[in-house]
């Protein structure tokens, strides 16, 4: 979606809104959508956390992405599966500011364009981005990792004198239940399963308070236990975050999807429930098989 579309689809959008509001007394969700954008707000009016448009990635003439387009809602869980080679990790690289690419748009809600900006301003802005190894401070507990990530200034001297208040405790508090690790607070980080090591990882993007996740292969490696608590993980956070998965367990997708989209050769072949896409013919021969 392009820009002026964008803007013209938030006129009619508005528009409705207004209309809502006079015919309705309830003055609720309609009028808390219609509310004023306040500067530092992720602008939502379009209904789409995530546009990627017509994107186009070459590396030495092998076009990694070619036309990608795909948008995501807010609070959305969207599955992507796709054979080796597809453009899932490039498509990751791109959002994140990781990789440039030759043409295309990428806007974070309707107004942000990610291309105009480099990858930590990216986390700034509220993008979280979990690759498959877990990256934790191995040496240090549970509880200092996680305070560590605090969304806090990171300076030397602010960092070596800095107490987490109460309500900063309450947030680690609140991360530690969500990653099934509060009774883990105090191990080593080192000493964690490997399923908990990647819980953990996801706790500290938690604790940056992330818009979008992307999580690369979150379950590999895992035991069929880790797996089924990392399912209810991402279930629990569908709808207070928007989550983007990529991922090859199937049963795990089917688990915790609502949309699969299918990339292959660096373009959507395919999208829709579980169930469509593995109906779908071109899908069946690129990627599942018979």
């Amino acid at each position: 979606m392009t820009p002026d579309l964008m803007a013209q689809g938030a006129e009619r959008y508005q528009k409705a809104l207004a209309k809502s509001a006079r015919v309705s007394d309830s003055g609720g969700r309609a009028a808390s959508y219609a509310r004023l954008h306040q500067a530092g707000d992720l602008d939502l009016a379009h209904g789409r956390i995530l546009y990627l448009e017509d994107v186009h990635v070459s590396f030495d003439g092998f076009k990694a992405i070619n036309g990608l387009s795909l948008d995501i809602a807010p609070g959305e869980l969207r599955c992507i599966i796709g054979p080796n080679g597809a453009g899932k990790t490039t498509m990751m690289d791109i959002i994140t500011g990781k990789t440039r690419p030759d043409a295309g748009r990428v806007f974070f809600g309707s107004t942000i364009n990610l291309l105009r900006h480099n990858e930590p301003e990216i986390a700034q802005l509220g993008i979280g981005r979990k690759f498959q190894k877990p990256t934790v401070f191995e040496h240090l507990t549970v509880y200092e990792n996680l305070e560590l990530a605090l969304k806090t200034h990171k300076g030397v001297a602010a960092s070596m004198l800095f107490r987490p208040d109460g309500g900063q405790r309450d947030r680690l508090e609140e991360v530690l239940h969500t990653i099934h690790l509060p009774s883990a607070v105090l191990r080593q980080a080192g000493n964690l399963s490997h399923g908990q090591k990647q819980w953990l990882e996801i706790g500290m993007l938690l604790m940056q308070e992330p818009k979008l996740l992307l999580l690369d292969e979150p379950v590999a490696g895992m035991t069929d236990h880790e797996t089924e608590r990392t399912a209810e993980l991402f279930l629990s956070l569908k709808g207070k975050h928007s989550l983007m998965v990529v991922e090859h367990d199937m049963s795990f997708i089917r688990r915790i999807s609502d949309i699969v989209t299918v990339l292959c050769d660096g373009a959507v072949l395919a999208q829709g429930s579980l169930d469509q896409v593995q109906a779908d013919e071109r899908v069946i021969e690129v990627y599942l098989g018979r």
